[in-house]
């Protein structure tokens, strides 16, 4: 009897002293916590209590301050990009406006000549076409990143589809001199995607290929692996490395001077149209070259490979 009651006091004992160090390491956890979300420390948890429940909440919580932190990097990141897109869009709006009031005010002003009212209206027209195409593209852009935008899912045959747009971009190869050395597999390659959605990215590539090419264009398209890939590359000595990387963000021009020739927007909206479809849209610079590469998963049998 006297010795079951020494165990029972023993190991009462024991749970007790147990009970104390995992309410004191409680209380320095509490601390050590508190202290990082005030800011006095950038040090995480950390457990000297060896205890698999202490160390996996003190995991947890640790995986939570993350995720906290990678929020709040995502929202300082997301206001500045907002910031510098209203930035741009301000001065890309303000630039055709100041300059169609202007023409307006000299059709107001002092009589002038037939030649010169038809000149002064080509470019009030030719500014309000610039700033409609401006508009169009922030709005689009705007939908297409919002989580309500919807895509409608069909079989495209990409050979047929591509061979229709790019006999729509002959006269503008055409008008700048530029012969493309076009390569599209003679297989058939079917993917499962938004054709307008399709078309829209495939347009926007060949636009600004159009407006920037200098030199040789190659556009290639087949099937690599599981992906049906499309490649348009085209000289682009005057791009640096952080240009490449900076080509998808809204409203970059390499050149900001030759901003009235498009919205800045093109690139944007095919990035997201290609994130969309799970697809995939990079940029590679390479001795010169820049190589815009779309990527679409196959299809095989009416069905997602």
């Amino acid at each position: 009897m006297l010795i079951l009651t020494l165990v029972s006091v023993t190991v009462a004992a024991l749970l007790l002293a147990r009970l104390l160090q995992m309410r004191r390491e409680l209380g320095r956890m509490t601390s050590q916590l508190r202290r990082y979300n005030k800011g006095t420390t950038g040090k995480k948890i950390d457990v000297s209590l060896f205890d698999q429940r202490l160390e996996a909440l003190a995991g947890e919580i640790n995986r939570q301050s993350d995720l906290v932190v990678d929020a709040e990097a995502r929202r300082r990141r997301t206001e500045n990009e907002l910031r510098q897109a209203i930035a741009n869009i301000s001065h890309d709006i303000r630039t055709p406006l100041t300059s169609i009031f202007g023409y307006i005010q000299l059709l107001e002003a002092e009589p002038i000549t037939p030649e010169e009212k038809h000149e002064y209206l080509t470019i009030v027209k030719n500014r309000t076409k610039r700033l409609q195409a401006l508009l169009n593209d922030f709005f689009e852009l705007s939908l297409i990143e919002s989580s309500d935008y919807q895509l409608k899912t069909e079989r495209i045959e990409m050979n047929v589809l591509l061979s229709d747009i790019l006999v729509g971009f002959y006269d503008r190869f055409n008008e700048r001199n530029i012969t493309p050395d076009i390569r599209l597999t003679k297989e058939a390659v079917t993917v499962y995607a938004d054709e307008s959605a399709v078309r829209r990215v495939v347009e926007n590539l060949l636009i600004n290929t159009v407006k920037h090419a200098a030199g040789h264009v190659e556009i290639c398209f087949g099937q690599r692996e599981k992906t049906a890939e499309l490649r348009i590359v085209n000289e682009a000595k005057e791009l640096s490395d952080i240009d490449v990387r900076l080509l998808f963000d809204r409203f970059y021009t390499v050149d900001r001077t030759r901003s009235a020739q498009g919205s800045g927007l093109g690139l944007s909206i095919a990035k997201s149209l290609m994130d969309k479809m799970n697809g995939t849209l990079t940029a590679e610079l390479h001795e010169g070259s820049l190589t815009m590469t779309c990527r679409w998963k196959l299809t095989v049998a009416g069905e997602a490979v």
